[in-house]
This record gives C-alpha cells, structure tokens and sequence, in this order.
C-alpha cells in the first residue's frame, strides 16, 4: 500500500518551508542595506515601497501578511499597532524596518534596525538588540514549559537590565501558512504576551506544533528612539 506522507513529513515539510522562507527575507534585508534604501532624504513610506518593489522583483512576493513598517528618529518609539505622521529619514537618524512577505504562501516575519551616522548611543541600541534577542531565545531553549508571558517578562527585564524601556505591546507571536491567523483562536494564546499562561511548546487548534517569532522593541523615550529587531524564535 501506497503511504503519501505521515504527520512527521508534513511537519517536516512546515519547518523547512518556514526556515527558507526567513532565509529569503534574510536576503532581501541584506539587499536592503547594499542598495542603500535606508537613506537620508526618503521618506518612510518611499522607502517601504521601494523595499515592497525589491522583494517582488527579487523573489516574486506580492503581498505582504501585515503592513509594511518603515519607522525612523520619533517614530520608531511608536508600537505596531500605532500609524505617526510619515517622516522623511534624517542623515543621523535611527531607522528600523518590520515586514511580513509571504514567500509561496509561508510567512515571513523580519525586522532590522539602521543606524545612519555615528552616534554612539543609537549604535549601541541597535547593537543591543540581536543580544538581547539571543539571550530570549536561549531562555525559551532552557525551558520546556515556559509560557507566553513568562517568556514576556524574561525580555522585558533583559531590556531594563540593559539599560533600555521596552517599547512593544507583545514580544512575539506564532507563524505559520498564511494567513496563520485562522488558525490562531484566542489572541491571549497566539503572542507573547502578559495574561498568556499557556505553555509555547504546544499545539494549534489544527493540532499541529507551535511556531514562534520573538520580537525585540528597544525605547529610550528621553532620546525619542527606537529600535526593533525580529525573526523565528524556536527554529533556526
């Protein structure tokens, strides 16, 4: 008898979709910065239809799960759900970037922070980021029960330890096929999130394994900047 696939195929098959999928934001990031999008005298809105162009000539993405974030100096304070008046990047201004291309109908969720000159405080907030990134999914990796708000907490605290507020409403939340919000059920159990207190090692509604993005949004309001950074917490 023929056997098409088992369930440890087709998750096999969601991992490895969801791995090149972030692979190729990666890339187009990395692009991002080598064609020098992220400069002064563009506006937020024409550099995210600039990027929004690049990934559709580069690896055909046309549409994008959520709205494409361009954010630079003030505005980068501003949390996901926030829309501030456009602003046209400045020549030391501190720029961060959060996008959600569907690569082949698997989601894609990326963001990166740019430091334009050379000022020391923003360097070191846009340093901090992938550190403190590293350092929530090194807890995530240590403990196998850890749950959405307990995983809030933990980078919450690591943001105020290095001297920074955070400046998000969640830390994360799951990914999937697009648009994985159908399968998501109560918003509370699909972030990272306080009053989340179900284990992140678990199930969806469609019994198939969990997957995460964690993400890192750094504030110093006194400055008025930000800085965000995000990708796949539990693969990769």
């Amino acid at each position: 008898m023929h056997v098409v696939g088992t369930a440890t195929d087709a998750e096999q098959l969601r991992v490895e979709r969801l791995l090149d999928a972030q692979a190729k934001a990666t890339e187009l990031f990395a692009e991002v910065e080598s064609r020098g999008i992220i400069a002064p005298g563009v506006s937020e809105r024409a550099a995210s239809d600039a990027i929004r162009d690049l990934a559709a000539e580069r690896f055909g993405v046309q549409r994008h799960w959520h709205k494409r974030i361009v954010r630079a100096g003030p505005n980068t304070l501003q949390p996901y759900r926030m829309n501030p008046p456009e602003r046209v990047i400045e020549a030391d201004d501190i720029v961060f970037c959060d996008f959600g291309p569907i690569f082949e109908e698997w989601e894609a969720d990326f963001g990166r922070t740019y430091v334009l000159g050379d000022d020391p405080v923003k360097l070191r907030l846009c340093a901090d980021l992938p550190v403190i990134f590293d350092a929530g999914r090194a807890h995530f990796a240590a403990n196998d029960d850890i749950t959405g708000e307990q995983l809030f907490d933990h980078v919450v605290d690591l943001a105020h330890r290095a001297g920074w507020e955070w400046g998000g409403r969640i830390a994360g939340h799951l990914v999937g096929e697009f648009p994985h919000e159908d399968n998501e059920g109560d918003e509370r159990y699909s972030d990272i999130i306080p009053g989340n207190d179900r284990r992140m090692r678990g199930r969806d509604r469609l019994g198939r394994i969990c997957h995460w993005i964690l993400e890192i949004h750094l504030v110093d309001r006194e400055r008025e900047i930000g800085g965000f950074y995000e990708q796949l917490l539990d693969l990769g």
